[in-house]
């Protein structure tokens, strides 16, 4: 059963957007706006000139203001998705919350503590688990738990898949996925191109 609609959002703290981030940030709005919900990519600088096919995302809505400016009259019903909040998220934060926050970019590897910049402006945390997910599957999550009252250790999940690149090589995905029905990981259309055409870069040219 699908709850109240709520808004996610995607504070971008980088002032460039890498191939994986677009793709990741279609994925999101794609999946928000069929499950009756928004999302916000905010903090874009007005001078970083996005993808068209991320302008044309469904259900996107960019925003130049922080998040801090954007609800600073209503900082206690905002829920920052923290690796290092004292609680996970349940069912129970959709009657506390309206807004599900998220440092972009969750996905870096190693992973650097981005969120620690939103932490620090006061908005109450709550946790995804202990291992490290792209951002794309930290809002999935959030929206299983939130509007369909999943329990984050009911979710079925996928650590560190193998991506095969060719018939020779193959790479190990850094982070954790939601399954899908086929015990796939549910990747952003195109990812797993973008991945195997990059592969010889390294993740962290990707982001």
């Amino acid at each position: 059963m699908t709850s109240t609609a709520k808004t996610y959002v995607v504070e971008h703290l980088d002032p460039e957007l890498g191939p994986w981030s677009s793709l990741e940030y279609q994925a999101i709005a794609t999946e928000t706006v069929e499950s009756g919900s928004k999302f916000c990519l905010s903090s874009v600088p007005k001078s970083l000139k996005l993808p068209k096919e991320l302008q044309d995302a469904p259900g996107l809505l960019i925003e130049n203001r922080s998040v801090e400016e954007m609800y600073k009259l209503e900082k206690d019903r905002v829920c920052l998705l923290d690796p290092a909040a004292p609680s996970e998220l349940g069912a129970e934060d959709a009657a506390l919350f309206d807004v599900f926050l998220f440092g972009g970019i969750l996905g870096d590897d190693p992973p650097r503590d981005r969120t620690a910049e939103l932490r620090q402006k006061g908005f109450r945390g709550r946790r995804l688990g202990p291992i490290q997910m792209t951002t794309d599957t930290a809002a999935r999550v959030t929206r299983m738990v939130i509007q369909q009252n999943v329990a984050l250790d009911e979710i079925p999940y996928i650590d560190y898949p193998e991506l095969k690149i060719d018939e020779h090589e193959s790479t190990e995905m850094p982070f954790r996925y939601v399954m899908d029905e086929n015990g796939k990981p549910i990747m952003p259309k195109g990812m797993v191109d973008l991945i195997k055409s990059d592969s010889e870069k390294g993740f962290g040219d990707l982001f």
